[in-house]
């Protein structure tokens, strides 16, 4: 064997080495619960005495389908997703335009736009409830999280500042990515700013937009960490989301089954609605 075959094969061994230990991990921490899950999903438990597990079959699924207060959770989280969808790639998109310009502060502005997604939703949401409850209560707008609307809303602002600068470096690597000729050849023809983001820019966008889509649908759909500490589900269990619910079904009424056969119904529900978002923004893709 020549020395290119032998440095090919120690490449290869490389890679092997590094990702085989990754992809055990993956196997045994979310494969194997995740099939185990399954099982769970079809038995009526309560998590601690394995002995006493009951199959019940597709019982624990028909009846999530009848549980209000899990119907009510889907209603409520699919409003907040579709809302926060929207808010969080629009501001994205909004900064990466703005700190790729000649502004002289753009490195700050990223930095300080980018840190909100580094402190973490249970932080977040803790010193956000200070903001929407005590501060807006002395300014006279009352205290948001008491009424189940203004804490949707609340949420809903929270998970943008969250996310916002998280998708903004996304859409930043597409911009830079757009051949600056295409960009003169439209400043000779004419084109001007509106008409370049428009004609151009977006539709140059569209990997940029489909990635950013997907973390901002599944980010969304699984939000719990501002959910729990920001609003705790109420008033009233008025503003629990999906994964509350579950969360709630499992390690506080202790029905360990049920709260699992709504797992997997939510997670079918982010597998399609992703699938069929990727698959729908794939196609506007333009290549360059």
């Amino acid at each position: 064997m020549d020395k290119k075959g032998k440095s090919m094969k120690l490449k290869k061994g490389w890679k092997v080495a590094f990702t085989l230990p990754l992809l055990i991990i993956f196997f045994i921490v979310v494969i194997i619960p995740f099939i185990i899950g399954i099982g769970y999903s079809f038995q009526e438990w309560d998590g601690f005495a394995k002995h006493e597990s009951i199959f019940v079959g597709m019982q624990n699924y028909f009846e999530a389908f009848k549980d209000l207060r899990f119907l009510n959770a889907a209603v409520r989280t699919t409003i907040f997703t579709i809302i926060s969808v929207v808010t969080v790639n629009f501001f994205g998109l909004f900064f990466a335009l703005v700190v790729t310009t000649k502004l002289k502060t753009r490195n700050i502005a990223r930095t300080m736009l980018f840190v909100p997604y580094l402190i973490g939703g249970l932080i977040l949401g803790y010193i956000w409830k200070s903001v929407f409850s005590e501060f807006f209560l002395s300014i006279g707008w009352g205290n948001w999280l008491t009424d189940a609307n203004k804490a949707l809303v609340a949420m809903i602002i929270v998970t943008t500042w969250q996310l916002a600068g998280y998708v903004m470096i996304v859409y930043i690597t597409g911009i830079m990515a757009i051949p600056g000729d295409v960009l003169e050849a439209a400043q000779v023809d004419g084109a001007g700013y509106l008409q370049t983001l428009f004609k151009i820019k977006i539709p140059l966008l569209m990997p940029s937009l489909t990635i950013c889509l997907f973390l901002a649908l599944s980010n969304c759909f699984k939000v719990y960490d501002v959910n729990i500490s920001l609003t705790g589900a109420g008033p009233n269990n008025q503003s629990e989301m999906f994964s509350l619910n579950i969360y709630n079904e499992i390690f506080s009424l202790s029905n360990f089954g049920y709260g699992q056969a709504k797992a997997i119904i939510f997670f079918l529900i982010i597998a399609i609605v992703t699938f069929v978002q990727v698959s729908a923004t794939k196609k506007k893709e333009v290549l360059m």
